[in-house]
């Protein structure tokens, strides 16, 4: 049997279908926002930086690391020298005598060559520790343009599911008002064509913009107000007003 709804019912459709179209609007609106992009290019800098963060963080270290373990080698030089001194000062043998004297000197060489790298090493140290601060600055304030970005985006996601949440009451609210099979048709072909009603207009149907033949007219005259029909080019419901042009 041939479905049947009150024209009335049959228009209120359109108001369906203008409210099924602002929420796909606002889905739309909430997946293309602008601050996604801005995040995305804000995080892509920050893979960059944190390469430069870690390179620069790792010469650091290793500068680090290489002043420790002269440092150490200068204890380790000093305690032999202190060594042989004492023993200086207790041997009586001429030839060990010369001998420890001779390690001194071969000893203070070797500080005096370990002092002198550790200084150049502290002067790198200047440049390498410059180089850390700019990058960390620049990674800290990067994070804080990231921080600020997705707050701007929260705040409009939060905007947009609230005008959300208001459209899909009103449309649960006319929905439940109209008869379940007529709503069953419109959710059917609004699922499976894009459109669930079509406003036929100056003989031209609104879902899909093309004029009706006057085959397709023909049928339509014939066919009772409270008939309801498809739209042979949309596959919409057809709602029919004064303005169809019949």
């Amino acid at each position: 049997m041939a479905l049947t709804a009150s024209p009335q019912d049959q228009a209120r459709l359109l108001d369906l279908q203008g409210l099924d179209t602002r929420l796909r609007q606002l889905e739309h609106k909430a997946s293309t926002l602008p601050e996604h992009k801005e995040i995305e290019r804000l995080a892509a800098q920050g893979v960059e930086l944190r390469s430069r963060l870690s390179t620069a963080t790792g010469a650091w270290e290793d500068n680090q690391a290489e002043i420790r373990r002269l440092e150490s080698d200068v204890e380790i030089v000093e305690t032999r020298a202190q060594r042989d001194r004492d023993r200086l000062q207790t041997s009586s043998s001429v030839k060990d005598v010369q001998a420890l004297e001779a390690e001194l000197v071969s000893l203070a060489k070797r500080r005096s060559d370990l002092e002198d790298i550790e200084l150049g090493l502290m002067e790198v140290a200047e440049g390498l520790r410059a180089d850390l601060d700019a990058v960390q600055i620049e990674h800290n304030g990067l994070q804080g343009a990231i921080a600020a970005a997705e707050q701007a985006r929260d705040t409009a996601l939060a905007g947009l599911r609230a005008e959300q949440e208001q459209v899909a009451g009103e449309r649960e609210r006319l929905a439940a008002s109209l008869p379940d099979d007529l709503v069953a048709l419109y959710e059917k072909q609004r699922a499976r064509y894009g459109y669930g009603a079509s406003l036929l207009r100056a003989r031209v149907s609104s879902a899909s913009g093309v004029a009706l033949t006057e085959s397709d007219l023909a049928g339509i005259r014939k066919a009772a107000p409270d008939a309801v029909l498809l739209c042979p080019e949309s596959q919409a419901i057809l709602v029919r007003t004064g303005e169809s042009g019949l």
